[in-house]
């Protein structure tokens, strides 16, 4: 059969659908899933704006030099490599921690918050890092900012 040659419910056999889509019940428990390990940044920075941001902290998960470069407003500093039963006593065990990073392609936000998770404390991450949230337009602080003007900064460093 040719490059248009049908499969099953006579659909074309494309690259997309070499593998066929899950059952719907089984993509919806999977999306679900999903959704409770991550936080989209147009919810948080809507939360923000609104005010409703008591149910959570940010945690930004770089290094103290990389947050006092950039940062998400309100977002506390803690790296990854730091995270243990001492340095998060005193933390609120009825908030959820999101974590966050530079990027997708940087993981100190997944090891963050596997620690935390670990530790006990509901956690998620924030798609895309602070990389995906300065690219969307939304607030950012810290001294290169101020220093540049409140220009958008590119090539931000992890520093992990």
């Amino acid at each position: 059969m040719g490059k248009n040659a049908l499969v099953s419910h006579d659909l074309p056999m494309t690259n997309t659908l070499r593998f066929p889509a899950a059952d719907p019940a089984a993509a919806a428990a999977f999306f679900a899933a999903e959704l409770a390990f991550e936080a989209d940044p147009d919810d948080v920075v809507r939360d923000m704006q609104a005010g409703t941001t008591d149910g959570f902290q940010l945690v930004e998960t770089r290094s103290p030099e990389a947050f006092a470069r950039v940062r998400i407003p309100g977002a506390i500093n803690l790296p990854h490599r730091d995270v243990d039963e001492t340095t998060t006593a005193a933390w609120d065990r009825e908030l959820v921690y999101v974590c966050y990073c530079e990027s997708f392609e940087c993981n100190a936000a997944t090891k963050g918050a596997l620690k935390l998770s670990r530790l006990g404390f509901k956690v998620k991450r924030l798609a895309g890092g602070i990389t995906t949230w300065q690219a969307s337009g939304y607030p950012v602080e810290g001294d290169a900012v101020e220093g540049d003007g409140g220009k958008r900064l590119h090539g931000i460093s992890c520093d992990c």
